[in-house]
């Protein structure tokens, strides 16, 4: 186990090292709250042009599948495994690039951005992909760009990011099957 700690901090530290001035603000954008608020808004107008009165019920579906994948990440994760953050390591600290000078709370396993940008995207797939050919990977690409900039920042190892990224996806994989499910099950009913 110590081996694979070893790797994972030495490909942090190579990750982490790979910092510009100019890169470090769009790193900052891409784990910013808010800076996907306008893809997010258009996922919505997709969706509701798509689906119409049914939206109202996927939109729930995506508050339920964010809330529990931000819980799932840290209270049977973060909470249970308490593996610091790097930026939390005294003996790697001298070594970070920490671009926001901020680090976040004390643990880092897993990583909530990397588990909500994945569990979205994973959400996301099947109900956008006749918008156009590409969505799955565009999708893929953004969660994984938004995970990314959680080790660039500094804040979390790779590892990290994998684990959130396949708990994340996982989530979002169920959410969706669950909602197909109710969704199915209603329409034996009304339709």
């Amino acid at each position: 186990m110590e081996w694979l700690l070893n790797i994972d901090r030495e490909l942090f530290l190579f990750i982490n090292s790979l910092h510009h001035p100019w890169l470090d603000q769009i790193m900052i954008f891409a784990s910013g709250k808010l800076s996907w608020l306008p893809l997010y808004l258009l996922f919505l107008y997709l969706i509701i042009e798509k689906y119409k009165w049914e939206s109202i019920r996927i939109l729930l579906f995506v508050a339920i599948l964010i809330s529990i994948s931000d819980q799932v990440s840290v209270r049977f994760f973060k909470d249970v495994f308490e593996r610091p953050r790097p930026c939390h390591d005294a003996e790697l600290m001298p070594l970070i690039h920490l671009v926001t000078g901020k680090c976040g709370g004390m643990y880092g396993f897993i990583s909530s951005h990397a588990a909500n940008s994945f569990a979205l995207a994973f959400f996301l797939i099947p109900l956008l992909k006749t918008f156009h050919s590409k969505t799955a990977l565009f999708l893929l690409l953004w969660a994984a760009f938004v995970s990314y900039s959680r080790i660039y920042l500094g804040v979390h190892y790779p590892a990290d990011v994998v684990a959130g990224a396949i708990v994340g996806s996982l989530i979002g994989l169920v959410i969706y099957w669950l909602y197909t499910f109710m969704r199915d099950k209603l329409c034996r009913k009304n339709c």
